[in-house]
């Protein structure tokens, strides 16, 4: 079994945060209506996605009725719709759904994890949760050796991102990379670090994040691995 494998189960069997370990199996246990007849995966979820794959993305946590529920990082929810579209749009997914672990879903150069590897309450987890967690990140960083371009879904995916690289020995610039949607930030290790608004409804649904800026931002990945 290879490094990244164990790396991935894990995580798969870690129960360090009390609350999170909590909540993913009490929404494993009252599930909603419309997913009243899933056997919820209600676990960790470790990363999903080609090993030697040049593209990381890396987004916040699961969500507590898609990936907490399907076992898959952004699959099964409207996140991982615009998630998938998008990879699939430029050439890095086989097809633009994700819908659960047997979909037939393969990354091509692309590699998927989150910040923090469970489900938390409210899409809100606890300082002490994602410093828990950052040793996770961190064996991901060191075993995808191939990535050269970053693309982080929201502020905080950015800072976890940056947070495990300094905990890496990488030294992060000054000023320090700041968040902006599109914004791209050219790192001294080699990695081209792109920021993008989370595809969550509450950012699709007003508009804040709009299909064509979504599609610009993974444009940008593709160009830069083009280099």
């Amino acid at each position: 079994m290879n490094r990244l494998r164990v790396l991935q189960q894990t995580i798969i069997g870690c129960r360090q945060c009390p609350r999170l370990v909590a909540y993913r199996q009490e929404v494993s246990r009252t599930k909603v209506r419309r997913f009243q007849e899933w056997d919820y995966w209600a676990k960790p979820l470790p990363g999903f996605g080609d090993p030697h794959g040049r593209l990381l993305i890396v987004g916040l946590a699961p969500a507590a009725h898609g990936g907490n529920r399907t076992g898959r990082v952004f699959t099964g929810d409207r996140s991982g719709d615009w998630l998938y579209g998008a990879l699939y749009r430029f050439g890095f997914a086989n097809h633009p759904e994700s819908i659960s672990r047997e979909d037939g879903m393969r990354l091509k150069d692309c590699f998927i994890t989150a910040a923090v590897k469970c489900a938390p309450p409210g899409n809100k987890p606890l300082l002490e949760e994602f410093r828990r967690c950052r040793p996770y990140l961190v064996q991901e960083l060191k075993l995808l050796k191939q990535v050269r371009v970053v693309v982080a879904l929201g502020k905080i995916a950015l800072e976890s991102y940056l947070n495990a690289c300094r905990e890496l020995g990488r030294s992060i610039p000054k000023p320090r990379p700041a968040f902006g949607h599109g914004r791209i930030h050219e790192l001294p290790w080699g990695v081209t670090l792109i920021a993008s608004y989370h595809p969550s409804q509450q950012n699709t649904f007003t508009r804040k994040l709009t299909g064509p800026m979504f599609d610009a931002i993974f444009a940008k990945a593709r160009d830069a691995l083009s280099l």
